[in-house]
């Protein structure tokens, strides 16, 4: 937008500007192509020398608005949506790895992500070594190797809650000249921008609080513009030498700060077509609009949810970073203002046979996969999203096996509350 405004108004206004006659709400753009007059203007979008759309798997109006919207929230210089978070999280790795390359891992990021990076990836030749994301700067250093390309973590971990010192991980990154990725999908924009502490790319799958209602599946890469690549060109060849599928256009010379994201577009998007469909872009761009609203919602019912059963008698332990006390309570203030997510993670007494009771006698919240959205929901990892996780894994990555995962939704916190004392009083 023309002049700088406060995150509340970039939700509302930003991407989609209609001019005089258009509509006023973004347009779905459900097209998979799209006509040109003539057969020198599609061969110049081809070729890269002018911008503009020719096919849906690789880019679309709708979706670039959504994204652009995204982009600013982030403080970015450019951005693309994904299918899925996972797709985001893989684009972001793979556009500056191939095999032979080593990425340096926190232990505690989602067990999804953790999968993709250390079995998958793998197997197309691409290392990871696990860090301990508390672990001093010198012992994080250790970790890089010769042929290192990035560092990956997480804001706020899914599901320990384990809040990224940004700043640390960031100075160990650029001290090896590789880039720190950072998924920010918990925290949100809203709460975190990771780029004012030294991350270079951010990932979101936006399915959860970006979305925040369940409806669309999806994700994002915002770029900030600002490591850069052609200083480590040696590294980076993907972005820093001529790349035959496009006529030897080197994309740091050609698109200056909007090198990654082109990259990840024009020859990731193009040869994967891992697209975000525009029904979901849209119903995503919808979500953005309250997105404010309803972290702070989140993150106050969050907030009591926690000093409820950090009282209770049956409540062994629990971890909400938004918690004076807790581990990360300084981090969170640093990083995030306090306001950290509306997720929170304990356990019970009696171990895994009551969180199971507990969780059968739940009411209003529900036993789902997802997390992060409006409503209430509970999840056991150890028997759910991380089941695919030895137990030394699960230890690893802060999964203890009692671990609940408590999403705590915009309801009134009083029912949610309510919920709780019930289902604990069954156990």
């Amino acid at each position: 937008m023309s002049r700088e405004y406060a995150k509340e108004t970039i939700c509302i206004q930003s991407g989609w500007k209609p001019k005089n006659g258009e509509p006023r709400v973004l347009p779905i753009y459900q097209s998979t192509t799209y006509k040109y007059e003539t057969s020198e203007q599609m061969g110049k979008l081809f070729d890269l020398e002018e911008s503009g759309y020719f096919y849906t798997r690789l880019q679309n109006p709708t979706n670039d608005f959504v994204a652009q919207k995204i982009c600013e929230l982030e403080g970015g210089a450019a951005a693309m949506l994904t299918s899925s978070g996972q797709a985001a999280n893989y684009y972001a790795v793979f556009n500056i790895c191939e095999a032979g390359s080593h990425v340096v891992l926190s232990s505690t990021v989602y067990g999804g992500t953790f999968n993709l990076l250390t079995v998958t990836m793998k197997k197309m030749g691409i290392e990871c070594t696990i860090v301990d994301p508390d672990a001093p700067a010198e012992e994080l250093s250790k970790a890089f190797q010769e042929n290192t390309r990035c560092v990956f973590a997480e804001t706020i971990a899914n599901p320990a809650l384990v809040v990224l010192d940004i700043e640390k991980f960031a100075k160990a990154a650029h001290s090896h000249q590789v880039p720190l990725i950072v998924d920010n999908t918990f925290a949100t924009p809203i709460n975190c921008n990771p780029f004012k502490w030294g991350a270079d790319i951010v990932t979101h799958s936006t399915t959860k609080y970006m979305d925040g209602h369940a409806m669309s599946v999806g994700g994002a890469i915002v770029d900030s513009g600002n490591f850069n690549w052609k200083a480590h060109g040696d590294k980076f060849p993907g972005l820093c030498s001529p790349d035959e599928s496009y006529h030897g256009v080197t994309y740091v010379d050609k698109f200056g700060k909007g090198a990654y994201i082109t990259k990840a577009t024009v020859q990731l998007m193009r040869d994967l077509g891992s697209i975000q469909s525009p029904q979901n872009a849209f119903l995503l761009n919808v979500g953005l609009e309250t997105l404010p609203l309803r972290m702070e919602r989140h993150c106050q019912n969050a907030r009591q949810v926690a000093e409820y059963l950090e009282e209770h008698e049956k409540v062994a332990w629990v971890n909400y970073p938004g918690l004076p006390g807790n581990k990360y309570y300084a981090l969170a203030q640093k990083y995030m203002g306090g306001m950290t997510c509306g997720v929170i993670s304990f356990g019970l007494k009696g171990g895994r046979a009551a969180a199971e009771r507990m969780m059968d006698h739940l009411e209003l919240a529900a036993i789902v996969t997802h997390v992060a959205d409006a409503r209430t929901c509970v999840l056991h990892p150890a028997s759910h999203t991380h089941r695919q996780m030895t137990d030394e894994q699960l230890v690893e990555a802060g999964v203890a096996p009692d671990l609940i995962r408590f999403s705590v939704g915009i309801e009134n916190v009083k029912d949610i509350i309510a919920d709780l004392e019930y289902a604990l009083s069954c156990i």
